[in-house]
């Protein structure tokens, strides 16, 4: 099977993008594409098929066939992979790879960061993750997916905006300009706000997260509040991986990243900056059987 393999490809899949990159065995980019969400547990076949549209996209930015497919050793670093029957549902689908190999998206992430070696992470996108990789050990710290856990993600930030705005329509809290902007968001029908959220996945309320930071700028008193918040739920998984060992941490991800400033003096002196991203970890997966879960 190694022999067959001409190209590595790293996938890095969350709650509202996958991203698929595809090198040489030199580790030279050929090429890189992304698509739509790849969270295995909201659906097995949906995530295969947001990571087969990304790699074949990137292929053909390569100037690759399909009958490159064959030749691809894949790392998989996904939301979701951490549910076992997840894993095992995913893992059981057909595909055309000569090697696929499956763990979590704070995995990659984390082999990524600290270029392999032992190190800790805390992943807040859409949802959060913290992984603490410490000789051959992973010790991990929520990821149990929105609403039941994800504190400090965007998932969780953007449910609790619209939680606080239902409660100014009702007068309960005073109207800010931030939930002026949901409402409209909404042309002021909060019976339209009612059933979006019975639909509603991680990624639409991960929607609002930029708008809360803008806001919190021009110090409107809900975004500060809900960043004030989820600067708290960083806090609350730095400190778990800190107490499993980890030195430092790095902050990865389009809020984790952001939320630094909020953050208390003593937490902003753990942060380490990233050597390299989930991409790079992910690839790193394809070079090797980094199975989170055995069949």
């Amino acid at each position: 099977m190694t022999n067959s393999i001409r190209y590595y490809v790293g996938v890095d899949g969350g709650g509202t993008s996958c991203r698929a990159r595809i090198t040489d065995l030199n580790g030279t980019l050929l090429g890189e594409a992304k698509t739509g969400s790849a969270n295995i547990m909201l659906g097995g076949q949906v995530a295969m098929q947001s990571i087969q549209d990304a790699i074949a996209t990137a292929a053909e930015l390569a100037g690759l066939g399909r009958e490159s497919f064959a030749q691809m050793g894949v790392g998989l670093a996904l939301a979701g992979a951490e549910q076992k029957s997840s894993w095992r549902e995913f893992m059981a689908l057909p595909h055309p790879y000569a090697h696929v190999t499956l763990n979590t998206d704070a995995y990659g992430a984390c082999l990524g960061a600290w270029d392999g070696n032992d190190g800790a992470i805390l992943i807040a996108g859409t949802g959060s993750c913290g992984i603490f990789l410490s000789q051959g050990q992973q010790h991990i710290v929520g990821g149990r997916e929105f609403p039941i856990s994800d504190q400090g993600g965007g998932a969780v930030m953007g449910l609790r905006l619209i939680q606080q705005v239902l409660l100014a329509v009702d007068e309960i809290r005073p109207m800010t300009p931030l939930a002026s902007q949901v409402l409209a968001h909404f042309q002021h029908d909060i019976d339209a706000i009612v059933s979006w959220s019975k639909t509603a996945r991680p990624c639409d309320y991960g929607q609002f997260s930029p708008a809360i930071f803008a806001h919190a700028q021009q110090g409107d008193a809900l975004a500060v509040e809900l960043l004030t918040q989820t600067a708290r739920d960083i806090e609350m998984w730095m400190q778990a991986l800190i107490a499993r060992g980890a030195e430092h941490i790095c902050l990865m991800g389009s809020i984790a990243e952001r939320i630094i400033p909020w953050l208390t003096p003593p937490m902003q002196q753990r942060v380490a900056s990233p050597l390299g991203d989930a991409m790079d970890g992910a690839l790193a997966m394809a070079r090797g059987n980094h199975d989170l879960y055995q069949l």
